[in-house]
């Protein structure tokens, strides 16, 4: 049965004030009642909950559904409130944190008790963020318990950048939408996990992984980041598992050197006998259109500047969502260099892809 699901729209305000705002002491209210809320942070909106209830853990699986073996980020408002749900904390969080909290980052802990298994996959850890969007952090104050968060939108489905993006997938399966406008970064946190000897990345974000092994001594690549994890193994952290971030329309990414790729893709235009998405930079937009001047069956799709790589991460959920706005089949992307946020970008159009890679080289 559906429910009626409130949206609230909330203008950039200091943190103070918002800790006042009559739409967070409702927000609030919610999450200590054991309900739903959608709100911004600086890279997706989240799907928040009280981290401590079992069965608020078990309403977000519900209403995105999910699989419970998939953990859920808990996210705090404060740095000290990580002792209440970790224990056995190596030094290396902390230098972590004191460089890169409030941010993007999201570490893995071993979990301490008051931590279900409900929001921890079933695992004896805890990931843990500490965002530096002033909405997050003062409905997380607000609300007085730290708010377990996955991304607000459809299970497998391109994380919400927007309200917008939200409202598709979650009215009428939630009790309200914090509308805070679209979200600055467009990727979600990076994650590593500390619960060994050497840190280990399992997904990438916008604190890259040039940036941690300035911090750590060594940093591991967990293989997930390139390949699905099997059925009989179990994720550590979301996204590691099943297919994610993925529009409707098959999808493929074609990889070769610049000139390769961009007559590949004009093949493609040619004999196009569906409707079908290019999703391309800027740099390389007006020659793909100038190729598909007239036929309406193509979309030629910038996902920002290949000078800027964190303009192809803001866009880059908006695109895909984009795709199935516009109804089409079949989607072929550009890849990109994979250093600094690119190992995020490509990370996200991989499990978009389903690895599905067409190789020119």
């Amino acid at each position: 049965m559906e429910k009626e699901t409130v949206v609230r729209k909330i203008d950039n305000k200091d943190i103070e004030e918002l800790c006042h705002d009559d739409s967070i002491k409702l927000a609030a209210d919610i999450i200590k009642s054991g309900g739903l809320v959608a709100f911004p942070t600086e890279t997706v909106y989240g799907l928040g909950a009280d981290a401590f209830l079992e069965e608020a853990a078990k309403k977000i699986y519900s209403a995105k559904g999910r699989p419970s073996d998939n953990p859920l980020i808990v996210h705090i408002a404060n740095v000290d409130d990580v002792e209440n749900i970790a224990k056995d904390i190596p030094d290396i969080f902390y230098t972590l944190a004191k460089k890169y909290w409030p941010g993007p980052m999201t570490i893995v802990l071993k979990k301490r008790d008051i931590i279900p298994y409900a929001t921890s996959g079933g695992l004896d850890t805890v990931a843990v963020r500490l965002p530096s969007n002033d909405i997050a952090r003062a409905l997380i104050e607000a609300a007085g318990v730290p708010i377990a968060a996955p991304s607000a939108n459809t299970s497998g489905r391109p994380s919400p950048t927007k309200a917008s993006h939200v409202s598709e997938d979650m009215d009428g399966k939630i009790d309200m939408i914090i509308d805070g406008g679209t979200v600055g970064i467009g990727v979600e946190s990076t994650i590593i996990d500390l619960t060994s000897d050497i840190p280990t990345l399992l997904r990438p974000g916008a604190v890259t992984l040039e940036m941690l092994r300035k911090i750590c001594e060594r940093v591991d690549v967990d293989p997930a980041i390139e390949h699905l994890l099997t059925g009989s193994e179990a994720p550590k952290a979301p996204g590691m598992k099943y297919k994610h971030y993925a529009p409707k329309a098959d999808m493929k990414l074609v990889r070769g050197d610049e000139s390769a790729v961009l007559r590949y893709m004009k093949d493609m235009i040619k004999d196009c006998d569906k409707p079908m998405a290019l999703l391309t930079v800027d740099e390389h937009k007006k020659d793909l259109e100038a190729e598909a001047k007239g036929n309406s069956d193509i979309n030629i799709l910038s996902l920002g500047s290949i000078k800027n790589p964190d303009s192809i991460a803001h866009n880059l959920f908006d695109i895909l969502r984009k795709c199935d706005e516009l109804g089409v089949e079949y989607i072929l992307s550009e890849v990109f260099d994979e250093s600094g946020i690119g190992k995020a970008i490509m990370n996200r159009l991989k499990k978009a892809a389903g690895f599905e890679i067409i190789d020119l080289r």
